[in-house]
């Protein structure tokens, strides 16, 4: 019985519903053009600001879709480092977080030039430098040659497991990346949007590498969604909007992959998706306008690169509360120091006490609209 998508003849001879997916899609072309009237409207300072909390945000989360949780920012710091972004408290950065971040300016920052076999395996190799995935010894920069089984992708505890997806015979992935590179480049005749959404499903359902396929797959999808806009200026990110669908984007795509060539409903789901990326930009272009408030108040104060660093966190949108011992812990100091840290601006009027109290004293920052 022929259960996955893959295994029925000419099976990426995709089908949609026109009038259903021209509708949702000529919704989320005019957002693109009017967020990007909106940021171009900035000044280029601003517009960089934005850019760099967009491509911080698309790198972060891809990887905690995978499971794996990145030090912000390690990843800001080599974003601005490559891009020429001078920002305070810049920190280096490890080296599978430089490759994953290699990977995604590549994607949107050279997003004109040709998406080909070698290109992808240089993806693959920034991924894993080491030529290993957690414990495990993988195939780099080459197709996978599945010598310990078919390729499935499954949940639950060992024994347990379910198999929600298996991937075409490593036999096939020449034939089949063959078919879909050529596709990527050549076919003119379907809206760039359009493009993204069916790329998106074709890639990750081939799964032509030992490990990471789904980065791969979100940052070709980035890649397609910057020929849209035909600019380098990433806005809005598609990674950070799926990690919050996440449930939602894995049953519509196991759906799919189970189904037949007519995707309809997985086009409509991946156009409301990015929809729904567009209008949380809202909340990033926000932040931005407020932190740039906030360092032109301050322009004239002074602060260490510990003040620096933290305020930035702050002004990004802190995980959690602000204390003295995670102050110590973020800036590697003690805690003598960061109280010394936190009461400093505190003078400055920056800083304040949380009125909530509780067992540790926690800090926020004062809002710069009460001054």
């Amino acid at each position: 019985m022929k259960v996955y998508i893959h295994e029925k003849e000419n099976w990426a001879n995709f089908i949609w519903d026109n009038k259903q997916v021209m509708l949702k899609l000529g919704e989320a072309r005019n957002l693109q053009g009017k967020l990007l009237g909106k940021m171009e409207s900035l000044g280029f300072e601003l517009q960089d600001e934005a850019v760099l909390d967009t491509l911080t945000l698309d790198v972060l989360k891809s990887s905690e879709i995978e499971g794996e949780f990145l030090d912000r920012e390690q990843v800001r710091s080599s974003i601005a480092r490559r891009l020429g972004i001078d920002i305070a408290g810049a920190v280096e950065s490890e080296r599978h977080v430089e490759g994953i971040v290699e990977m995604m300016l590549d994607a949107t920052q050279r997003y004109d030039l040709p998406l080909t076999k070698d290109r992808l395996f240089g993806w693959h190799a920034a991924l894993f430098p080491s030529g290993w995935s957690n414990l495990y010894k993988i195939t780099v920069a080459d197709w996978r040659k599945d010598t310990t089984g078919p390729m499935q992708v499954v949940s639950g505890p060992m024994g347990k497991e379910k198999v929600h997806y298996q991937a075409p015979n490593s036999d096939r992935i020449e034939l089949e990346m063959k078919k879909f590179l050529q596709w990527f480049e050549n076919d003119n005749d379907i809206d760039l949007v359009l493009k993204a959404a069916i790329a998106h499903l074709w890639f990750v359902t081939i799964h032509p590498f030992d490990d990471g396929n789904g980065r791969i797959t979100r940052a070709i999808t980035d890649m397609m969604l910057a020929r849209s806009d035909k600019s380098i200026r990433r806005f809005y990110s598609m990674s950070a909007q799926i990690r919050i669908e996440r449930k939602q984007y894995y049953k519509n795509l196991e759906k799919t992959q189970k189904g037949s060539s007519d995707i309809t409903e997985w086009i409509l789901w991946f156009l409301q998706c990015l929809i729904n990326a567009i209008h949380s930009t809202e909340g990033t272009l926000t932040k931005i306008l407020y932190k740039a408030e906030f360092w032109k108040l301050h322009s004239t104060t002074i602060f260490n690169e510990r003040q620096q660093k933290m305020l930035n966190n702050l002004l990004y949108g802190f995980d959690g509360k602000l204390t003295t011992s995670k102050w110590a812990k973020i800036n590697k100091c003690s805690q003598d120091t960061a109280l010394r840290d936190i009461q400093d601006l505190i003078n400055k009027d920056i800083l304040q006490k949380e009125p909530s109290g509780g067992r540790s004293t926690n800090y926020e920052l004062k809002n710069i609209a009460r001054r």
